[in-house]
């Protein structure tokens, strides 16, 4: 098991090195140093002198991977892909392009998207789950028909109308919730209750009905049928035995998305104006701050490869016929 997650690591780490120097190159060979100095500047007519001082303070004068005016290592390290992107696997985030502090920024704005992400997880895979399991109980009748049909229908609307359609009815119709703010402690309450819900509500059609088609494969299998033949309830077999024997393929789709909780939803977070790492990254492509953009990008394959190792972890707990060597 050791060897294996030590492999695992190894080979996450390539694929770190390859999404960073890929997301450098697609940065700086689209949009060079002064074209981003133009666009941060702001202003139609800029001149070579502002160009130059704003590269300057922002360390984006020098070469980007070999500076042949150096000797020895610093031919390496003082480029701009060493300060900019290599800097990245010891978690230095430095500065935005505008000057911010981006390892405070995170810090501070990973609990806003915690705050919604994490409640909508927990509460969307339980009414998931039960949902699946009520029509995989109740297959091949109304019931199972109609929640089909239901789950179709709500996969098939985008997630901006349960947004809009939530902050109408529940924040200008009926005025229970705010539209949109933020606010610390138990008053964060009346601002996350809405964004949850609609986050829970929007996930229902997709991952219940995924969800009845992995119990569904479970109950045609050969143990389903020997357990009913020694008298166990339908409850029992379905709660017992496949619910138990259905979590692999549940934990495939659930450890690995529990890291990528912390980068926060971009569109839920934008609309309800939650200053969470979600908005942050709008804001900073609407901004072309590509200083954070490029952090955001490796923060979230760090953390997809973290998911996903600890999926492989998870299989070896629910399942004991699954061993690494």
């Amino acid at each position: 098991m050791t060897a294996y997650i030590f492999r695992r690591l190894i080979y996450g780490l390539f694929v770190l090195v390859g999404v960073n120097v890929f997301t450098f190159a697609l940065f700086f060979f689209v949009n060079t140093p002064d074209d981003m100095a133009r666009a941060q500047l702001g202003v139609k007519r800029v001149t070579p002198e502002a160009v130059a001082k704003w590269k300057h303070e922002r360390g984006y004068d020098k070469q980007l991977f070999l500076n042949e005016n150096m000797s020895g290592v610093e031919k390496v390290t003082n480029t701009v892909f060493f300060e900019k992107s290599a800097r990245l696997f010891v978690f230095e985030f430095g500065a935005s392009d505008q000057g911010r502090n981006i390892g405070y920024d995170i810090s501070t704005r990973m609990w806003p998207s915690l705050a919604v992400q994490l409640p909508a997880f927990i509460i969307g895979l339980l009414v998931y789950i039960s949902f699946a399991l009520l029509m995989a109980f109740f297959r091949a009748t109304y019931l199972d028909f109609w929640g089909v049909v239901l789950c179709v229908l709500m996969m098939s609307i985008s997630g901006l109308f349960y947004i809009i359609g939530g902050q109408f009815i529940f924040g200008k119709l009926w005025n229970l919730v705010p539209i949109s703010g933020y606010d610390t402690g138990f008053d964060a309450i009346k601002f996350l209750a809405l964004p949850v819900l609609i986050g829970v509500i929007s996930g229902i059609g997709s991952s219940a009905r995924w969800y009845r088609t992995i119990f569904l494969e479970e109950i045609s299998k050969d143990y389903v049928r020997t357990a009913r033949a020694k008298g166990l309830s339908e409850t029992r077999v379905l709660f017992r035995h496949v619910l138990q024997n259905a979590m692999i393929p549940i934990l495939t789709g659930v450890v690995v998305v529990i890291p990528l909780l912390f980068m926060g939803a971009l569109i839920t977070e934008s609309f309800f104006g939650i200053p969470g790492l979600g908005s942050y990254t709008i804001d900073a492509i609407s901004q072309q701050d590509f200083a954070i953009v490029r952090v955001m990008v490796f923060l979230g394959s760090v953390l997809y490869i973290i998911g996903l190792i600890l999926t492989d972890i998870s299989y070896t707990l629910v399942d004991p016929r699954v061993r690494f060597s």
